[in-house]
């Protein structure tokens, strides 16, 4: 009877376990970060101006004369990648990049950015290194409330 018992609770225990670890180990979605957290050289980020332009990897047209664009070229002397919101841009609009370093299975959410520096003026996130492998990726998201809420990113590059 005690053997019995204590197979039964050791097999409940590595249950336990093993669910444990898959609830950890699963999925995981973006992790958010503030604007502070991708700001002034935080985690890795350089800050740039909001009418910086470079090459234009993926695109993503918002309606009503807005596009978020990621962009990539020479930033203080690395490639780095960055969002980009231009056109008709508003007050309320936001920017921001995501960037994994997993292929997208978790994410750092740099931003929202407020595009607050004036009405049809670029907004960008702050800027990232870029990277070779193929799990190092960036995407650019943006969401406007005007005339209708919407919010798209590009796909990952």
């Amino acid at each position: 009877m005690r053997s019995t018992l204590r197979k039964t609770l050791g097999s409940a225990g590595a249950a336990l376990l093993l669910g444990t670890a898959l609830a950890v180990a699963g999925p995981a979605g973006p992790a958010t970060a503030t604007v502070a957290d991708c700001n002034h050289g935080a985690n890795g980020f350089v800050d740039i101006p909001d009418n910086l332009s470079g090459s234009v990897a993926r695109s993503v047209d918002l309606g009503n004369g807005r596009t978020v664009t990621l962009q990539y070229g020479n930033v203080y002397g690395a490639q780095r990648g960055w969002a980009k919101l231009s056109g008709a841009t508003q007050p309320t609009d936001l920017v921001w990049l995501d960037w994994t370093t997993n292929g997208g299975a978790s994410w750092l959410q740099c931003g929202p950015f407020n595009a607050d520096q004036g009405w049809g003026q670029s907004k960008t996130s702050a800027a990232m290194t870029t990277n070779a492998s193929n799990q190092y990726l960036f995407r650019a998201c943006a969401r406007i409330f005007s005339p209708v809420d919407t919010g798209r990113c590009t796909s990952w590059w």
